[in-house]
């Protein structure tokens, strides 16, 4: 969970590390989910806090697009937030992304929401 007050439990925060032998690895990757009203029928909307270069990732806003990445776009209630971080990373290891190039580590700050408490989920 990402924000105390949140007693929805709507938004909350994923970190991926990246996987081997691709650009990713040893990098930590910080995402936020955000759940509307409609989780889980809906899907989440995911934004990726640290810069990435990847074909399904807005490299502006750092969203996660769905109509990119099918695992949002054929979204089933069944998927939990484990789902979506396992999936990306599993996009990372791709033949489209294994090899892209990435930005400089340590450029989140433009991406950053410091607030509330958080309790991570980590995809190794």
């Amino acid at each position: 969970m990402d924000d105390a007050d949140d007693v929805y439990m709507q938004s909350w925060t994923g970190t991926i590390i990246g996987p081997a032998n691709t650009v990713h690895e040893g990098r930590i990757y910080q995402l936020k989910l955000f759940c509307g009203k409609d989780y889980p029928d809906n899907p989440p909307t995911v934004r990726f806090q640290t810069r990435i270069n990847m074909t399904c990732v807005n490299q502006e806003s750092g969203v996660v697009e769905p109509n990119l990445f099918p695992m949002l776009s054929n979204w089933q209630r069944e998927y939990t937030m484990e789902d979506v971080l396992t999936q990306l990373k599993k996009e990372m290891m791709s033949p489209q992304n294994r090899k892209l190039a990435q930005p400089p580590e340590g450029n989140e700050e433009g991406r950053m929401d410091h607030k509330g408490l958080v309790l991570k989920c980590c995809i190794m």
